[in-house]
């Protein structure tokens, strides 16, 4: 987790950061005046509590995908090392190249090996530009699913972690075929034998977090967002501006609650106060203990029920009439 000094706020979050300024500078002051300050402290840091359960509670579609976007929000790799042990990478679609905006290998969860797989954006410029700022090229999409195939052959439950502005839309991307890709992913993720667990732990876009996106159980946590098109693209197509970002987000039903009464997520994963990116060590723990007994469930299934049942949650999404023509 970032210091206090390098912690990034967003303009939601400024009353927290006034309150945060205050307690540095009595911590400062007690230190030079060797004055005991600590219940004025502990006031302020009481209140830093409660202004982020007034911050959460009221948040915006909009701010929830800012929340989703925070600089300081763990990416995957984050949550692998806080919920994982013996974490093995493994590179390549053996096709074309290694995608880094896309990653996977075995680890273990409290002892259960499982394949883990996830986009992953990068912590700084340098690593942002070479994960391509979590927007995987389809030999990103293909190493997932080697990776996959490899879980099922040695039936270890696989959880993929989504976080994904889109599948790159370059030239290059489209001429490698990067439709067929996420197309075949999502085929062959239906079939899979073994326990798939997805969950989006920050943006949710597009075949870029379908690709990755159909499994047993799919669930996201408190501050992402899933949809078919991020807020400022909707806005630039509908109203041709970005202005508008707002009312899409809103329009879009897109924020977890929405999701979940939709009938298209399972579940929806509690954060630690304020959001994943205050507390790594917390938001790795809520998520290892909210996925054990997920994995314990559908491992009790048998292999072809669970399958049967995958493929059925999926059929039933959406709605549509069925009309008889006549002649």
């Amino acid at each position: 987790m970032p210091e206090l000094k390098n912690r990034q706020f967003l303009d939601f979050e400024k009353p927290i950061k006034d309150l945060y300024d205050q307690v540095e500078i009595l911590k400062t002051s007690a230190e030079k005046s060797k004055t005991d300050m600590s219940a004025a402290i502990a006031s302020l840091e009481q209140r830093i509590v409660e202004i982020k359960k007034e911050v959460n509670q009221s948040l915006t579609p909009w701010q929830r995908v800012q929340l989703s976007r925070h600089p300081d929000r763990p990416y995957t790799l984050k949550y692998i090392d806080k919920m994982c042990t013996n974490y093995v990478e493994l590179h390549g679609d053996r096709n074309f190249k290694d995608d880094m905006a896309m990653i996977g290998g075995f680890a273990q969860l409290d002892g259960e090996t499982v394949m883990i797989i996830g986009q992953q954006k990068g912590i700084n410029t340098k690593m942002r530009q070479l994960r391509n700022f979590g927007m995987a090229n389809p030999e990103g999409y293909r190493k997932a699913l080697r990776l996959m195939k490899l879980a099922e052959k040695f039936n270890k439950p696989i959880i993929t972690l989504i976080d994904t502005p889109g599948a790159y839309p370059g030239m290059g991307a489209e001429e490698r075929g990067q439709g067929e890709a996420i197309a075949r992913n999502i085929y062959e993720m239906m079939r899979l034998t073994v326990p798939v667990i997805c969950v989006i732990i920050g943006e949710g876009a597009s075949g870029g977090a379908l690709g990755i996106g159909v499994g047993d159980r799919v669930f996201m946590m408190e501050n992402t967002w899933y949809t078919v098109i991020s807020p400022e693209s909707c806005s630039s197509i509908l109203w041709r501006s970005w202005d508008k970002k707002e009312l899409a987000a809103e329009q879009l039903k897109l924020t977890p609650t929405d999701m979940l009464n939709f009938g298209l997520v399972d579940g929806i994963i509690s954060e630690p106060l304020g959001g994943a990116h205050w507390d790594y060590d917390e938001a790795g723990e809520i998520l290892k203990q909210f996925l054990k007994p997920v994995i314990k469930e559908l491992k009790a299934i048998d292999n072809k029920e669970r399958c049967r049942q995958r493929i059925d949650k999926f059929v039933k999404m959406g709605f549509y009439d069925e009309v008889t023509v006549t002649d």
